[in-house]
């Protein structure tokens, strides 16, 4: 069972008149994740009578309800009724383990054409490519949240011997797939978007098509490994999505 002997209070505050945010820890890390997850656990399998949606995010998550479907049981000031049933959530929410973590290998081809900026990354550190390609596929990230764009994943966990600021000037367009750092924080541009992230690599899994049952191929709670791979590899992987 987690411990929760230092959670810190559970703050709900309204978001316009169909939304509550909230908060469920004051640092991102790991203890304030597994809280989320656990809370979004229990609002999956329990979610209350006009609820529409929830958003994770770092530390907190935003519960979409509807207030008509309330108002139809009599519930004549929706947003109290709200979190009147988010605190009985949450407290059953303390009581039960997160799921556990799905691990997600990411292919990446490093460097070159795929990676634009490693070497800018690499002598911003002090470090050579070769170094930053082995910190950077040496760790594992956990995916905290989805967001900014379809499918991109806010990764935590880099080596803060690779961190580096973002371009000056962000790029018009970025390659769908590209592996990219920024500040403290790495990521995967799953559909070409405008951005500043520093690129160093790209991998040939499509991280979101809206075709398939899971748009999504990534989700908060799971876990990424970067595996380096030759070009050869990639354009074989690239191939094989198609």
């Amino acid at each position: 069972m987690p411990d929760i002997t230092q959670n810190p209070p559970l703050l709900l505050c309204p978001l316009g008149d169909s939304a509550v945010e909230l908060q469920l820890g004051d640092e991102i890390d790991i203890k304030t994740h597994h809280r989320l997850q656990a809370v979004a656990q229990v609002l999956e399998q329990h979610p209350f009578k006009g609820m529409v949606e929830f958003v994770p995010a770092f530390t907190t998550l935003t519960v979409y309800y509807d207030p008509w479907v309330l108002s139809q049981q009599g519930k004549l000031d929706a947003y109290s009724e709200v979190v009147r049933q988010l605190e009985v959530l949450v407290e059953q929410a303390e009581e039960i383990n997160p799921e556990p973590a799905k691990v997600v290998e990411v292919p990446v081809v490093y460097g070159g054409t795929y990676g634009p900026d490693l070497q800018d990354v690499a002598a911003h550190n002090g470090l050579s490519s070769e170094e930053v390609i082995r910190i950077h596929s040496s760790g594992t990230y956990l995916v905290h949240m989805i967001g900014f764009a379809p499918g991109f994943p806010y990764l935590g966990g880099m080596d803060s011997r690779i961190a580096t600021p973002r371009k000056a000037n962000p790029r018009a367009s970025i390659p769908t797939g590209s592996v990219g750092i920024a500040g403290a924080q790495t990521g995967v541009y799953p559909i070409s978007t405008p951005g500043g992230w520093q690129l160093i690599g790209r991998t040939p899994l499509l991280l979101f098509n809206p075709n398939r049952e899971e748009p999504s191929l990534l989700h908060a709670g799971d876990e990424v490994r970067f595996v380096p791979i030759s070009e050869e590899q990639y354009l074989a992987r690239k191939e094989e999505q198609v």
